[in-house]
């Protein structure tokens, strides 16, 4: 199927952001991020994921966990078959003591990618972490 001109616009917007975002510009490429997916014609799709996960973890990486665990699930909502971003969003629920909830975003990433061996890792120190934490009572 033939792109229409805008779709070939927004697709150049989100190649502009990628090459901003691994070049650490993370200002620059949160703004074209966030113009790609206020253009982006369809709901479900995997570059809308990637947009969303991606301007997840500039706003992880800015400590803003709660705004970053949105774009992880509107990541996941506009693909439910990404690994990663059940990943990162179970890292921060791990960093904030939702064990229960990390640990179902890990197996959820292994489930979708058995061979996501950080998935692995962290899903094996959150459940000990849940432990030690029963353990001491609290």
């Amino acid at each position: 199927p033939q792109q229409t001109l805008m779709e070939e616009e927004n697709d150049k917007i989100l190649e502009d952001a990628n090459s901003e975002f691994i070049k650490r510009s993370y200002d620059r490429a949160e703004e074209l991020y966030t113009k790609f997916i206020s253009s982006c014609l369809q709901p479900r799709s995997s570059k809308l994921a990637a947009a969303y996960n991606n301007r997840g973890q500039i706003k992880y990486f800015r400590v803003d966990f709660y705004e970053a665990m949105e774009d992880y699930t509107s990541a996941i909502k506009a693909d439910s078959q990404f690994a990663v971003p059940f990943y990162n969003r179970g890292l921060i629920r791990y960093r904030l003591g939702f064990f229960d909830d990390a640990k179902s975003d890990f197996q959820q990433a292994l489930k979708l990618r058995p061979d996501f061996e950080d998935a692995k890792v962290s899903l094996q120190q959150t459940i000990l972490d849940q432990q030690h934490k029963m353990d001491r009572g609290y």
